[in-house]
């Protein structure tokens, strides 16, 4: 996978998961393409603390970037998770949390490679 080299289009982009539960995929990899991760949210829709979490499937091994439990988030909260980082061709972007009644908020820069 080559860098981008000035050739190609940068697209500011979101994606959503409403009621997710479990391990679900907001965002795969494309080929020709690097996402830069700018920031995930998740809102806890509930009056009851529950953890969510996020990992990178690098198409063979998922690779965690929360805790194993988690990130604790309390009733009627959000966690903001904005350290930045990117994902490409084979990857996969993994988001669950611990109940039906939760929703997730990705922005993401598409660097389409030309």
């Amino acid at each position: 996978m080559s860098l981008p080299s000035g050739v190609g289009t940068e697209v500011l982009r979101r994606a959503t998961l409403h009621d997710n539960t479990g391990y679900n995929t907001i965002l795969s990899g494309s080929t020709g393409h690097v996402y830069v991760i700018v920031s995930l949210i998740f809102c806890n829709n509930t009056g009851t603390t529950y953890g969510c979490a996020i990992r990178v499937n690098d198409g063979t091994n998922n690779i965690e970037l929360t805790t194993t439990g988690g990130q604790s988030v309390a009733p009627y909260e959000t966690y903001v998770w904005n350290d930045r980082f990117i994902i490409e061709e084979d990857d996969d972007l993994l988001v669950t949390n611990d109940h039906a009644d939760g929703d997730w908020y990705l922005t993401y820069i598409d660097q389409h490679l030309a």
